[in-house]
């Protein structure tokens, strides 16, 4: 398993948005994404 598909079912596990992870860690959503597509 990659670390992007990682990222994304630790945040589907727990119920989180990526706009609430967003914020939990200071940064945008569009961050998140990137990291949950492995564009980052």
């Amino acid at each position: 398993m990659m670390i992007a598909e990682k990222i994304k079912n630790a945040r589907i596990q727990k119920g989180y948005t990526q706009e609430q992870v967003a914020e939990k860690l200071l940064v945008s959503r569009q961050t998140v994404s990137n990291w949950e597509n492995g564009k980052i």
